[in-house]
């Protein structure tokens, strides 16, 4: 499957300087991920975020959400946004910032 090069660019543009994040492709698309734990990616056209497991809902009544499910077993934790809720580089901007900051909390791989 094919990434939306753009949004990678867009997520690019605002992790280059963390310390600590690396791409790798994974779930058939690209993940970055922060001293070696998922934060956000890119699934097709879609970003992938993981959340904190209790913020799942919360994040599901926003507009253009669902869960990322690529096995028919979807977890808590783990959202697809679409990208008209990603128009806006606030919205990317507070989407990125809800992964890395749960990525932040996991122990590093």
């Amino acid at each position: 499957m094919a990434i939306d090069e753009g949004l990678a660019q867009r997520i690019r543009e605002r992790l280059g300087d963390v310390p600590g994040i690396t791409e790798k492709r994974m779930f058939g698309g690209l993940a970055f991920l922060l001293n070696g734990n998922m934060a956000v990616g890119v699934h097709g056209d879609e970003l992938i975020v993981r959340l904190r497991p209790d913020d799942t809902d919360s994040a599901l009544a926003r507009p253009g959400v669902r869960i990322f499910d690529l096995t028919g077993r979807p977890m808590r934790g783990w959202i697809l946004v679409e990208p008209s809720a990603l128009a806006e580089d606030a919205a990317l901007a507070d989407w990125i910032d809800q992964g890395r900051t749960f990525a932040a909390t996991l122990p590093p791989k």
